[in-house]
Formats: C-alpha cells, sequence, structure tokens
C-alpha cells in the first residue's frame, strides 16, 4: 500500500510516513495504526478492533490506543479538535478522514553531480546547492588572497538539471570564466578556467564515462 494525503505519503512496503519527500518518524505501532485507519477509509473503526490488531495476543487497555492516537497526530501536525486526518468517535473508535489516493512511486532522486575548484595548490570539493567562494574562511571555498572579497563569489550547484553557475557578489577585483567578465550568471562547464580576483582555478565535473577509461602506460618490452 502506498497512499498519498496531503503532504504526506504513507508507504507499507518500506514502512515510511514521508512529508513532501523527507521521512517522519513514527513508532512502529503507530506506524501499523495509521495503516489500518488508511486501509478502513472512511469507516470508524471501533477501538476493540485496533486494540486486537495493533496488539494480537496482548491485554492492553485503551490508553495505549490514545498515546499512539496522539503520536500520529503530531506526525501529522493534526488537531484533535478540528482534525484534517485522523478524526475521534468518542465511545466507538477513531477514522481516517482525509482525502487520500494512490500515490505513483516517487521519482529517483537526482544524483549529486561531483564537481571541484582545482587551484595550483588545493582542490575544493563543491557541495550541492550554494557554495560561497571568498576570503572569510567560514566560505564553502576559502581563498586567502588579498585580490580576493570576503564574500566574492557564488557557485550554484544544481544535480536536477546538471547545472553548474557562477555568480560575482560584487566583489572589488570580479570574476573571470574563460577570459571573459563575469556580468550575470555564468553556466559552468567541465574544465573552465576561472579566474576569482587574481587566483586562477579549474572546474572539474565528474563525467562518468571518462572516468571509466583507464589509460594504459606503455612498458618496455624486456
Amino acid at each position: 500500500m502506498r497512499v498519498r494525503f496531503g503532504p504526506f505519503t504513507v508507504d507499507a512496503e518500506t514502512r515510511q510516513l514521508l512529508r513532501e519527500g523527507s521521512e517522519v518518524h513514527l513508532s512502529p505501532k503507530a506506524f501499523d495504526l495509521l495503516c489500518a485507519l488508511i486501509e478502513h477509509r472512511p469507516r470508524v473503526v471501533e477501538k476493540t478492533q485496533l486494540l486486537g490488531q495493533i496488539w494480537p495476543d496482548t491485554f492492553v487497555v485503551d490508553a495505549g490506543l490514545n498515546v499512539l492516537i496522539g503520536e500520529i497526530r503530531r506526525a501529522l501536525a493534526d488537531d484533535a479538535r478540528q482534525p484534517r486526518y485522523v478524526r475521534t468517535v468518542h465511545g466507538v473508535g477513531y477514522a481516517f478522514c482525509g482525502e487520500a489516493g494512490s500515490a505513483a512511486e516517487a521519482p529517483a532522486p537526482s544524483r549529486a553531480v561531483p564537481c571541484w575548484l582545482i587551484s595550483a595548490d588545493r582542490t575544493f570539493r563543491l557541495e550541492e546547492g550554494q557554495n560561497i567562494v571568498g576570503r572569510d574562511p567560514g566560505c564553502a571555498v576559502w581563498i586567502d588572497s588579498p585580490s580576493v572579497s570576503r564574500r566574492h563569489a557564488r557557485i550554484t550547484v544544481e544535480s536536477r538539471g546538471r547545472r553548474v553557475v557562477l555568480e560575482d557578489l560584487g566583489s572589488t577585483n570580479g570574476c573571470l570564466v574563460r577570459g571573459a567578465p563575469v556580468h550575470a550568471p555564468m553556466p559552468l562547464s567541465d574544465g573552465d578556467p576561472i579566474t576569482i580576483g587574481s587566483v586562477e582555478l579549474k572546474v572539474y565535473l565528474w563525467n562518468a564515462e571518462r572516468a571509466a577509461e583507464t589509460a594504459r602506460i606503455p612498458r618496455k618490452k624486456r
């Protein structure tokens, strides 16, 4: 069972509750209870039936069920007084009241684009998202040169579109890409030479096909 409601997805096979792709923690019993309510939606499920399903062959008082319902509501940010997902029917049981439907398989997450900046003496690994380049030691790419502004440039790595983009942040000495000044966001390609202030670097984007090839070393026959 894979069901979507609001920003949430319940996947019974992987035993995950997801909110817009990010996992939301639920204890095993609370997850089982949520699945049971969804499976029987919109019917009200009696407490005795839920107790027998969640704790088979074990005697548990209603308070244990109440604790799990509270955990589910916290995970779903649901309000017992104005429920969007879990409705209490006093003296009877609980019902799942949200609009739910089958969820298509989530697309596979984009693989991160391994990307580096290489200088004469250092190599900087660029992370997914924004990477600030500057003289401030807190920058992702720290370049200790007086020609470099404290926050000189921003390099954004977007794996989904396999894009790496350089933007100048109003630096004093500017940026160059392939020898041309950067006045607007500039896409970067593998092997591009860039200059930050007076510091020369090179862009390296991982290429799986190229990496799979191993160069042969010529050896002299004895």
